[in-house]
């Protein structure tokens, strides 16, 4: 179970909540239909798929239904096939629903959805661990931080196809949602070949960026602050807009060469460009 420290997340979601709404109403409904960041998903599909994940949420934690839960997931493989089919399946459905029924559901399922986060105790063990950072089990603040980055970087997907990306790039929305997602750091180095002590910097640059340096120990890798200085064995640099994106699968290492500085030996700078926060 994650023992770090937690990420304030909970009093940002009405805020980005509303900002969806405020960036959905104005749209015509040939617009609903424009294209995204998404493969074969149109900005009425990844809201419909926010949606899905105000009503399940609701439906699992608040009301202890869980449908028709999954059976024979014995890998993670297993258990992304079994979600990607939940989530094609929800977005087919929705094709018939239209974009004002789709906003008042989201809207109403909204406010609902953070008063059952409000409800969690954040130390103890959340019902979803967060897998893509290699947890079995994790702590309720970290499933509500994942459950922020999945909006952020869906609604984000939508603003992308519109233009209005800058609005959710601020420091107060994107950092928690950066700081998020780099807790996947230690695992996705957990197979890196690296003496006891190696040093890796991660940088993220923009207004809501940060650094992050993690350390090769005998238990495995972790984060440290690095206050000695410690020259590290790799760097890898790479600009806000590009990181989520890397991150959540919109782009990978082979569309961004050039946009990524990158110091070190390629085993040591590879783990982070194909790291992702996402089930996939």
């Amino acid at each position: 179970m994650s023992t770090q420290v937690p990420i304030p997340t909970l009093h940002l979601f009405a805020k980005l909540d509303q900002l969806l709404l405020d960036v959905l109403r104005p749209l015509s409904i040939d617009a609903w239909d424009s294209p995204t960041l998404s493969p074969q998903w149109t900005i009425k599909d990844i809201a419909a798929h926010l949606l899905d994940g105000n009503l399940r949420t609701l439906s699992i934690l608040r009301d202890g239904f869980r449908g028709d839960p999954p059976v024979n997931i014995s890998s993670y493989r297993d258990l992304v096939n079994y979600l990607n089919d939940l989530n094609t399946i929800w977005v087919l459905a929705y094709k018939r629903i239209s974009p004002r029924l789709l906003l008042q559901m989201l809207e109403t399922t909204g406010k609902e959805y953070i008063e059952c986060l409000e409800k969690l105790e954040p130390f103890t063990p959340a019902m979803f661990s967060v897998a893509w950072a290699g947890e079995s089990e994790s702590q309720n603040w970290f499933h509500i931080a994942r459950e922020y980055t999945e909006k952020w970087h869906h609604q984000q997907q939508i603003r992308e196809a519109l233009g209005l990306q800058q609005e959710l790039m601020s420091a107060e929305l994107f950092h928690p949602c950066i700081e998020t997602f780099m807790k996947a750091l230690p695992n996705a180095y957990r197979s890196a070949d690296a003496v006891v002590g190696t040093i890796v910097k991660v940088e993220v640059m923009g207004e809501g960026g940060d650094i992050w340096y993690i350390e090769k120990t005998l238990a495995g890798w972790r984060f440290i602050n690095n206050m000695a200085m410690v020259p590290p064995a790799a760097y890898i640099c790479m600009p806000d807009h590009i990181a989520w994106k890397l991150f959540t699968k919109a782009l990978k290492h082979a569309d961004v060469e050039g946009l990524i500085k990158t110091e070190g030996e390629l085993s040591l700078v590879s783990p982070v460009l194909n790291m992702l926060t996402v089930m996939a």
